[in-house]
């Protein structure tokens, strides 16, 4: 019944679709529209069909979509099917990714375009720039207040530089990742403007209220992103004479998706983006997508809708991009926006591993791995067809999103832990070698966040300044340690632009108005491509680091087992200095690789006989994949030494 209630309503829908688009070949878009109806018609039912006006909007929506495929080249058409046949190729350990900030990196597109060899020698082959399109001058949550969502900013270049870029990434076999921010537009915006000129169909498009009734009730429950620069969740807006919801910034306003005319609208976004040869794309703030009266309006039920209602229908028109949900949240919400109840995602195809970035930070500062090995075992399993992206660093602030429960399980008070670790990195505490800064510091609650490079926060910056050889030898350890991490763990790595040479703190930012309330620019940098090229001289900070992640990566991508099929074990090995888990190759099994860390400061032992007999890994002699070495050992046990990894694979 539900099969033919489907093929009627399609059928009922493609009668009213604009006449000149059914004048073009759609016979593909026909294909996969028909396999994907049932689904979209069934989510937009449930998101939007007790409106009056709920048909016309579905014609609309589909509309847009035969609009897109029609403008999609046939090129990236190509793509599609090729990746469709393929469909686990982004879950190969050949992938590698580094996020950047395009006029820090490189200037412009251009200059971006000039330096692709770069990013190649060091064996990245996934780019993501962080957003580019036109936005306000001067404060503008570093470039997440959009004020046009199809305009590049004049700075950064052009669509057709965009484009050149995409095709010359391409045939370096290398992937475009951009950003599309959903949750909120700029108050700079033409949908703002139009607002705040009085047109009532614009307001539908933000929550805007008359007065602080209902936003009083909003407030009582809803928790404030950045409390210190800008608290509270709405604004008032003396051209309107009314309240909007602002939960970022009071010049960014969030968007209603309870209104259907706003998720078409940032769907054609999405698909235009993919239009412009992006392999990826990144959705900012996907928790935040739906707002409640009474709730924190974060993840809520019908936010993951609209993720499955914005895949179904790129699955029509450019089946070939994936998604990445930037969800920050707690780790028992992450896994949702892969999708639930499914094998293959329903929602996003990557996910931010936010818990296992914060439990790394855990293991730097208390030279332990009790944290990171319980959050691990509780971290819930990803699909089947989705994957990870493992970071370090990012462009935004570090956040300190345990579980009060893993903290409180390994015998830490999670209020008490979570004091340290700011203190720690913010070099408060006694002995700490870390620079960074508070950022977000919220007094009600007593939450932190941290921000600063990480070469800073490991404690390179402070070796630099006081000569230290031996604790400069230590940060690089650890800075390669982390990587190493990574880039076994499962998933996509995802590097910082800057962390490869080691870059320090940049303080310049105070000395700049828009920026100086925005602590988060310390570790936002410009390049000084003259140093860059100290990477290439022999027992500098840069080279040392640079090739060591060089390394690593040019031996990830030749081992099979770092492919990201669910093929991770965790192995108790009753040292809690030790993180230790086996990647199996499953088409190989005895291309195993065992990962051992130490996160001490102080060389650390293990006995591979009891991992060996209970047939957790191979018998034989073993080499470091990573270095192409024997491991060190000591009377029959591995000896780790002070933050150092092994991976460990069966001598030939």
């Amino acid at each position: 019944m539900y099969e033919q209630q489907s093929h009627s309503l399609l059928n009922q829908t493609l009668d009213k679709m604009e006449p000149e688009l059914r004048l073009h070949d759609l016979r593909h878009f026909y294909t996969r529209l028909g396999a994907n109806f049932y689904a979209i018609y069934t989510l937009f039912h449930r998101l939007y069909g007790q409106r009056e006006d709920y048909e016309s909007q579905l014609v609309t929506l589909v509309n847009v979509l035969a609009r897109q495929y029609l403008e999609r080249e046939d090129e990236l058409k190509q793509r599609d099917m090729s990746r469709e046949a393929d469909h686990n190729w982004f879950l190969s350990q050949e992938w590698v990714g580094m996020a950047l900030y395009l006029d820090g990196f490189a200037g412009n597109l251009e200059g971006l375009d000039a330096k692709l060899h770069y990013l190649q020698e060091l064996g990245v082959n996934l780019v993501h720039i962080l957003p580019i399109l036109e936005c306000p001058e001067g404060a503008s949550d570093g470039g997440y207040a959009v004020n046009n969502f199809r305009n590049i900013n004049e700075r950064a270049g052009t669509l057709q530089e965009l484009r050149d870029l995409s095709d010359h990434l391409h045939r370096r076999g290398m992937l475009l990742t951009l950003d599309v921010v959903l949750n909120h537009t700029s108050d700079e915006h033409e949908w703002a403007q139009k607002a705040r000129a009085g047109y009532t169909n614009f307001q539908d498009y933000y929550y805007i209220f008359d007065n602080r009734e209902v936003p009083d009730m909003f407030e009582e429950t809803m928790p404030e992103v950045f409390p210190e620069t800008a608290p509270g969740n709405f604004t008032y807006d003396e051209a309107m004479e009314k309240w909007v919801m602002t939960v970022f910034n009071s010049y960014q306003w969030d968007l209603d998706y309870s209104n259907p005319t706003v998720f078409i609208e940032m769907l054609d976004v999405i698909l235009f983006w993919a239009n412009q040869g992006a392999d990826v794309v990144r959705l900012d703030a996907v928790a935040f997508l739906w707002k409640k009266v009474g709730t924190t309006c974060q993840n809520e039920h019908e936010a993951h809708l609209l993720l499955q209602l914005f895949k179904d229908c790129c699955q029509v028109t450019a089946p070939g991009v994936l998604f990445i949900a930037e969800a920050i949240v707690a780790p028992v919400e992450i896994t949702k926006y892969f999708g639930e109840d499914a094998v293959i995602a329903k929602e996003c195809e990557i996910a931010y591993n936010a818990t296992l970035m914060a439990l790394l930070w855990d293991a730097i500062a208390t030279k332990n791995a009790r944290l990171l090995n319980q959050g691990i075992i509780t971290l819930p399993d990803k699909l089947d067809r989705a994957t990870w992206l493992n970071y370090v660093r990012c462009h935004d602030d570090i956040g300190l999103g345990f579980d009060d429960g893993d903290i409180a399980a390994v015998g830490y008070e999670p209020h008490a832990h979570r004091r340290f670790l700011v203190d720690y990195y913010t070099g408060a505490f006694d002995d700490s070698p870390a620079r960074g800064q508070p950022f977000g510091r919220n007094e009600k609650t007593g939450d932190v966040r941290i921000s600063g490079t990480l070469a800073s926060l490991v404690g390179l910056e402070a070796a630099i300044k006081e000569s230290d050889e031996q604790r400069i030898q230590s940060s690089i350890d650890q800075i390669l340690l982390l990587h190493g991490l990574i880039m076994s763990f499962g998933g996509i790595p995802l590097l910082y632009y800057g962390d490869e040479v080691g870059t320090l703190n940049d303080y310049s930012y105070f000395s700049n108005p828009s920026r100086q309330n925005d602590n988060r620019w310390m570790h936002r940098p410009v390049y000084d491509w003259e140093r860059i090229k100290r990477r290439n001289e022999r027992g500098t900070v840069e080279q040392r680091i640079f090739q060591g992640l060089q390394r690593l990566i040019a031996v990830r991508k030749t081992l099979p087992a770092f492919a990201d099929f669910n093929n991770r074990e965790l192995i108790d090995v009753g040292n809690e200095q030790l993180f230790v888990f086996i990647r199996t190759n499953l088409e190989s099994p005895d291309e195993s690789v065992l990962v051992v860390a130490n996160f001490h400061d102080h060389p650390q032992q293990l006995e591979l006989t009891d991992l060996r007999n209970r047939g957790r890994f191979a018998m034989g002699p073993l080499k470091d994949a990573a270095t192409g070495e024997s491991p060190a050992m000591f009377k029959g046990q591995l000896v780790v030494p002070p933050s150092r990894f092994y991976w460990l694979v069966a001598a030939i």
